[in-house]
């Protein structure tokens, strides 16, 4: 088949000829693909597919690649793709680079995803090569997989941005949390027609104050008044506070990581696999035995990462709630946070803070069409899937022991912190048992109280705002978002995600 002139470019189509894509192929070879097809379940996508597809992590260091099962290209055919024409040999059951005039693509033998499934194809453009489509006019036609429902048309969530933005601090708020029905928190805020009630100067003019509003908002002494509010300055010296007594943090010996290869921010999205080994080459697991990572740990299984699935907790499961916010707040980390916090009249007890914990972490709410399928701890923490990508996931306790079951593949890094020592910050993209993230930001070698601390801090002061911190004398910001459709206690929100979001710029 004569697709490519001797320069490498492609020919025009011809008769017996259909193109697809920047793919042009001899109609005498469809009966072929038809039968290949119905074996491996449709032809893999060519276009996006051949030149990056990226495969399935094994346990150990390196990354084992290839093996003997037969491989769709073990028939010799001619690609002409754009700019690029070779002959495809049977690789071997390997992964190859085959040289053309246009460049090189690399051929590989395992393919990570189906095009029987909407995993990771949520919305992509219509495909004629897939066995069904996940496209959003599937429905129309009614070619859509299986899983398209569940995986690609729930509904949709509080969106959480790419990490690491250029961001710039916002003003600090006084308030806890916004509280719809309720002055807590609101006192001298900004009209905003969206709440019910209103708490600032001229509500009383209009009738439209909240209840609590002369109780909290009148003149005298209260959390809720801007003299209580949190400065940038103060939460900077609280963060160094917190970073300097986290003794249960990896010491430098404690980790040996394997970052490998950096790329550009306009690279997090092709979903290729550039790092041949494992990202923790080690772990010193003697880390795991403290309390609070026992009791950090007995929490990551105990949820369903697909949204759209109920939780429910045994008894036992609930218990394990318990035991981890009773050992992280034995550490001087969750004592610092709470004196601190104390001292800014957002808590009169330790327990009134306690319960506050439990409920903005591990209250659940629905992300998905099932009633109490979410929650803080589960997406920031655990991990979650939802409309066939990875949401949340931001803990690197989590990461090591997903990556030595072989579950989690490390692709490739996007920012590397500035610290010398632990804990430092990784941006990173990974697949997680078959769904990409992009950009996941971690800090790397913290404590669990360490991470939870922080974020509670920023959901605290700086609720679905940008939170500028200090640690170790650089600069690191934490974006936080609320869960605005459902409240606790009196109007207050259950954290939908917690990151950091950058560091010295």
């Amino acid at each position: 088949m004569a697709d490519c002139y001797p320069d490498g470019r492609l020919r025009p189509a011809t008769p017996g000829t259909r193109r697809n894509g920047n793919h042009q192929l001899s109609t005498s070879l469809f009966p072929v693909f038809a039968l290949i097809g119905g074996l491996r379940g449709g032809l893999k996508r060519m276009e996006k597919d051949l030149p990056s597809l990226p495969l399935q992590p094994t346990p150990g260091t390196q990354k084992v690649q290839g093996g003997p099962a037969p491989s769709l290209f073990s028939l010799p055919w001619t690609l002409a793709a754009a700019g690029t024409c070779g002959q495809l040999p049977n690789t071997g059951g390997q992964n190859q680079a085959v040289e053309g005039p246009g460049g090189r693509i690399t051929v590989s033998r395992n393919f990570r995803g189906s095009l029987e499934s909407c995993a990771s194809r949520c919305h992509e453009q219509f495909d004629r090569d897939a066995v069904c489509q996940c496209d959003h006019r599937c429905p129309e036609h009614g070619d859509c997989c299986d899983d398209y429902e569940h995986l690609c048309a729930a509904e949709e969530d509080p969106t959480e941005p790419e990490p690491f933005p250029e961001v710039k601090e916002e003003a600090p708020d006084s308030n806890l949390y916004s509280a719809p029905s309720s002055c807590q928190g609101r006192c001298r805020e900004a009209f905003n027609r969206h709440h019910a009630c209103h708490c600032n100067d001229r509500c009383q003019k209009f009738g439209n104050c909240c209840e609590d509003f002369e109780s909290l908002c009148g003149d005298h002494g209260g959390f809720s008044h801007s003299s209580d509010a949190i400065t940038k300055e103060e939460l900077q010296s609280i963060s160094e506070k917190i970073y300097s007594v986290d003794t249960n943090k990896a010491q430098k010996e404690d980790i040996i990581l394997n970052r490998q290869n950096c790329i550009t921010p306009s690279e997090t999205g092709d979903q290729v696999d550039r790092c041949p080994n494992l990202l923790f080459t080690y772990v010193n697991e003697k880390l795991f035995s403290k309390p609070t990572y026992v009791a950090f740990i007995n929490l990551l299984n105990n949820y369903q990462r697909a949204t759209g699935h109920g939780e429910h907790f045994t008894a036992q499961q609930l218990a394990e709630q318990d035991v981890f916010l009773r050992e992280i707040m034995k550490t001087a980390v969750m004592k610092e946070l709470y004196g601190f916090l104390h001292h800014q009249n957002r808590y009169s007890s330790e327990q009134e803070f306690i319960d506050d914990l439990k409920n903005m972490w591990f209250g659940l709410y629905s992300r998905g069409n099932e009633e109490g399928d979410s929650s803080g701890f589960e997406h920031v923490f655990s991990g979650e899937v939802k409309k066939g990508k990875v949401t949340g996931f931001h803990n690197w306790i989590r990461f090591y022991l997903q990556e030595k079951e072989g579950l989690v593949d490390y692709y490739s890094h996007v920012y590397d912190g500035p610290w010398e020592s632990y804990p430092d910050v990784l941006g990173m993209q990974f697949n997680w048992d078959g769904y990409y993230k992009e950009v996941g930001s971690a800090f790397i070698g913290s404590s669990p109280e360490f991470e939870f601390a922080l974020y509670s801090l920023c959901f605290i002061a700086r609720p679905g705002k940008v939170c500028q911190l200090s640690l170790g004398g650089y600069p690191l910001s934490i974006q936080t978002y609320t869960w605005d459709k459902t409240t606790y206690g009196n109007g207050k929100k259950y954290i939908a995600t917690a990151y950091v979001a950058t560091s010295t710029q």
